[in-house]
């Protein structure tokens, strides 16, 4: 078959088999498992061999015209280069990973069929986004994405988290793809057709009108698909679905969507300088308040979520300094570490019979229950601080490189504000990254808090998946950079010996003053009453925070409320702690300026309906109600009456034509 046909095949395979899923999960639950994983292991097979037949040469293009549109026509295209072909291996091998352990992780959920199904189209939808070449087909895949996000975070939808998460996730994205719609319209007027290499030659002639606009209203659905700043507030309460589910979303699929239409569409936003400096401060922003909100937070996933947004912010971080290569590079590293971390993260929870919840105040002796994800999340949480020789350090470098490329005024490609921008960003989060990938280390792993009871061993499934992923974790980045020039722009991905320097070095430091505050904090507990409950804490210290942030509940009224006292992040981060973890309090800010200005205008529409409108209403019908009744009570049925009624009106009609007739 040749590269077209089995890209085609590619995401139409895990379509089908979302739709067999559908079908058959009532009438055949024995055949949904076999339907949700082989469609998915096939769909890799095919990407891999799409990616051998690309090769990193030319790219492969392929279209034909869905429907005549009389104006900017809509074509079924593909464009497939190295970029693509790469990502949609990501894809694939995450997503396989996902419904393998997703066997195991949801055997015994009753709603497990609708659940692959939904895995499946998403897989399919992905594909699609980074498999076309048309911007509309692409958008077709990038909002099946949202509507599948929905139904996978409120999976649980018994639990009122759940649907707030899911709702908030809809609406958020939502708010994005409206200007994002808007600029992809734009873009397909200014070249006259939507595929993306027309779009790309238009912009190359200069004949793009308006560029900065169009790259903001681009930006904004990027931001709100990748969890960028001001739009990265669904990504976090997302992790009240399904662990499996987070993996996928923040590790292959929604995030992932756009950082790779930015990379895709690159030069659009090169025309334009301001654009490119606001994708800079944008990924500034994102990579250090994320990393500081990390380090506060106390639910596993939480932490995860934080820092899954704080690494895409070091991709818009090279997008904004034009190198998308080392974007990408950490896409595909970053997809195969996060991936790990969450599976690892799914394993603890399903050890402690929980649904989605892992606090780590809660957990002790980790390491002796679950040493498959004690071993998997150590790799994963290297790569993540990008220690080498793990990959994610080779990746990282790429972007810091790039960064300090630009600062040093080397390229005409950005400017070098944005550089400087993305470089002291970026090694200010290289020093958050390692603190709180070792603070969820030092909680998850050799924490003291009340143990989760025990449900076991974990599936074999669940585990194997986890040393899979833990061989990329591990080895990726130690080949990849010599390899991927000459898949993506040809540009150097190699490490450079001063930012090599900086970022390890701050990232070990981050590491070392968190170990070094938490062995402080754990002995001043220790000789403190505080310190002896919480060693045997009487309620979940996590939640209580958790709730009394969010305004539900008095903070830490009492002792046996208290927070762990052996929590490093508390030492670190001081005073800043408290708004950290509530995510410096974006969600009221957004209530005070939206939601209740929205709540409040409905209030009033409401009142007009209901008091001025309904009254017209019910007057305009009353009106006619009264005046029936007065003609009924006309109406006797006495002969006689009528007769005197006639008469009386002759009379008066007489004495009218007399007065008329002598001009009184």
């Amino acid at each position: 078959m040749t590269t077209t046909t089995l890209a085609v095949l590619a995401p139409l395979l895990p379509f089908l088999g979302a739709v067999a899923g559908l079908l058959l999960g009532r009438t055949a639950p024995g055949y949904v498992r076999p339907i949700a994983v082989l469609p998915t292991l096939t769909s890799l097979v095919l990407t891999v061999l799409v990616a051998a037949d690309q090769g990193g040469g030319p790219a492969v293009d392929a279209a034909t015209e869905l429907t005549p549109t009389g104006s900017v026509p809509i074509d079924l295209a593909l464009h497939i280069d190295g970029f693509a072909a790469l990502v949609a291996v990501l894809v694939t091998v995450v997503a396989g990973c996902v419904q393998i352990y997703s066997t195991g992780y949801l055997r015994d959920d009753p709603r497990y069929p609708s659940y692959a199904a939904l895995v499946s189209l998403f897989t399919a939808a992905m594909l699609l986004v980074v498999y076309s070449g048309d911007l509309i087909v692409l958008l077709v895949g990038w909002e099946v994405m949202g509507i599948c996000s929905y139904f996978l975070v409120g999976h649980y939808w018994e639990t009122p988290e759940a649907r707030a998460a899911s709702l908030k996730a809809f609406l958020v994205t939502k708010l994005g793809d409206v200007p994002f719609l808007i600029g992809l319209f734009a873009l397909g007027t200014a070249a006259g057709s939507f595929r993306i290499t027309e779009i790309l030659a238009t912009v190359a002639s200069g004949a793009l009108p308006h560029p900065t606009v169009t790259a903001l209203l681009l930006l904004a659905g990027v931001a709100g698909k990748s969890a960028q700043f001001p739009l990265h507030t669904w990504l976090p309460d997302a992790m009240a679905g399904p662990t499996p589910v987070s993996a996928l979303i923040h590790a292959a699929t929604m995030v992932a969507a756009g950082v790779y239409v930015v990379a895709r569409l690159l030069p659009v936003f090169q025309a334009s300088t301001a654009a490119m400096t606001v994708l800079a401060v944008m990924a500034a922003v994102t990579m250090t308040g994320a990393a500081l909100a990390a380090l506060a937070q106390d639910d596993i996933k939480r932490v995860l979520a934080y820092s899954t947004i704080s690494q895409l912010g070091y991709m818009t971080g090279a997008l904004a300094v034009a190198d998308r290569g080392a974007a990408v590079f950490h896409l595909l590293s970053h997809g195969a570490f996060k991936a790990l971390l969450f599976l690892a993260a799914g394993v603890i929870i399903h050890a402690s019979g929980t649904n989605s919840l892992a606090a780590m105040s809660r957990m002790s002796h980790l390491r002796d229950r679950v040493p498959d994800a004690y071993w998997a999340m150590t790799v994963a949480l290297l790569a993540l601080a990008a220690i080498p020789p793990f990959s994610g350090f080779f990746s990282k470098e790429s972007v810091l490189g790039a960064a300090e490329h630009v600062a040093s005024g080397h390229t005409e490609h950005a400017p070098g504000a944005a550089g400087w921008t993305v470089l002291v960003a970026g090694l200010v989060t290289a020093l958050l990254t390692g603190a709180y990938a070792m603070r969820l280390w030092l909680r998850a792993f050799r924490g003291q808090g009340t143990e989760a009871p025990d449900h076991g061993r974990q599936p074999l499934v669940m585990n194997a998946v986890l040393w899979v992923l833990a061989v990329p974790s591990l080895a990726l980045g130690g080949f990849a950079f010599r390899l991927l020039p000459a898949w993506f722009d040809g540009r150097d991905l190699a490490p450079t010996l001063t930012t090599s320097v900086l970022g390890t070095g701050l990232a070990l430091a981050g590491g070392i003053v968190t170990y070094g505050a938490w062995r402080y904090t754990a002995a001043l507990a220790a000789r403190t009453p505080l310190g002896a409950v919480a060693a045997h804490p009487t309620a979940d210290a996590g939640l209580v925070e958790a709730e009394a942030i969010a305004g539900h509940a008095p903070a830490y009224g009492s002792v046996a409320h208290a927070p762990d006292p052996a929590d490093p992040g508390r030492l670190l981060l001081g005073p800043l702690h408290r708004h950290a973890a509530a995510g410096f309090h974006l969600d009221a800010v957004y209530t005070a300026l939206f939601v209740r200005p929205v709540r409040a205008g409905a209030s009033l529409v409401r009142f007009l309906d209901r008091e001025v409108v309904e009254t017209y209403v019910r007057g305009a019908g009353a009106a006619p109600r009264l005046l029936g009744a007065a003609v009924r009570r006309a109406q006797t049925g006495n002969v006689q009456t009528y007769v005197s009624a006639l008469l009386a009106g002759t009379v008066v009609l007489a004495v009218a034509a007399v007065l008329l007739a002598t001009g009184v």
